[in-house]
Parts: C-alpha cells; sequence; structure tokens
C-alpha cells in the first residue's frame, strides 16, 4: 500500500474508531490488509499530526490535531502551536539556556516538530521524548524568552 493511502485509512480508523496505542493501531491495520512496521506507524503519527487525548474518563487516546482550522495568514504555523501547547503542555521550566516542556503522555514530537517548523532565533535545536521537548538555547536570556513564551500559552 502507498504511504497516501495508508495514511487516509490511518486518519479514517483514528476519526471513527478509539484507538489508545500504536500496537492497537496497528492491529487495525493489519485487519484491513496493511502490514507496517511500528516505527512507519510511529512516523505516520508524526506526518499526520496525531496526538494523544484524555476521553471523557481520562483515558489517552488518538486524535488528528486540528490546529490546521486557521486561516493561513503567514502565522499558520504559530498558531497550530499556540493551540497545541494549550492543548497538551503541563508544565513549563528552565534550567540556565535549556527550556523544558512536559506534554501530556505521547505528544512532546508533535509538539517539537512543530517548534521545528517556526523560525524563531532565541532556539538552537529542539529534543523530544515520549512526554517532554527540550529547546537549547545559545544564551540564559533565549531561554527566558523561550519559558515566557510558552508559560503564556498554558491554560491553568
Amino acid at each position: 500500500m502507498r504511504k497516501a493511502d495508508r495514511h487516509l485509512l490511518i486518519k479514517q480508523i483514528v476519526s471513527n474508531q478509539t484507538v489508545r496505542t500504536q500496537e492497537e493501531l496497528l492491529n487495525i491495520l493489519e485487519s484491513h490488509g496493511v502490514s507496517a512496521t511500528q516505527a512507519t506507524i510511529s512516523r505516520d503519527i508524526r506526518d499526520l499530526k496525531i496526538i494523544k487525548v484524555p476521553d471523557e474518563n481520562g483515558v489517552a487516546r488518538f486524535e488528528i490535531f486540528q490546529g490546521d482550522r486557521f486561516e493561513g495568514d503567514g502565522r499558520e504555523e504559530e498558531r497550530r502551536l499556540i493551540h497545541m501547547v494549550e492543548d497538551v503542555v503541563v508544565k513549563v521550566e528552565r534550567v540556565q539556556f535549556l527550556t523544558i516542556i512536559v506534554t501530556i503522555p505521547d505528544n512532546a514530537q508533535v509538539l517539537c516538530a512543530l517548534i521545528d517548523d517556526i523560525e524563531v532565533p532565541e532556539k538552537v535545536t529542539t529534543i523530544a521524548g515520549f512526554d517532554t521537548v527540550i529547546v537549547i538555547s545559545r544564551t540564559e536570556e533565549d531561554a527566558i524568552k523561550i519559558e515566557e513564551y510558552f508559560k503564556s500559552h498554558i491554560i491553568a
């Protein structure tokens, strides 16, 4: 199956079914005749900007990030970033020239990709794990600006 067709199928599955893990998504894809590796599915999830959000019972499930709903005016990427920060960031702190951003589980890589999509002069690079993004700056002053930016968009 072509990547575009697999992406379309994954969007349909995530939109119409409750999917909680990559393994569960892999099993559903296999039931549709699609054979893929965990690494491929992980890349697909990142490419499609699929995030985990808590359902009405507080249990995490996959959902397609809806940040694209803003009209493009040259600041679309930043608007998507702000929307995602509001939805998934739970804590921001700084250690010298590092800004540490904690997300709800399994959302750090998508957030990191959005940060990387935006030209931020205070950012040298980013690193993402399961629920943590680290933004590396050249100076402590640059890191303070990044910390303040993210803290200003967290919904308490």
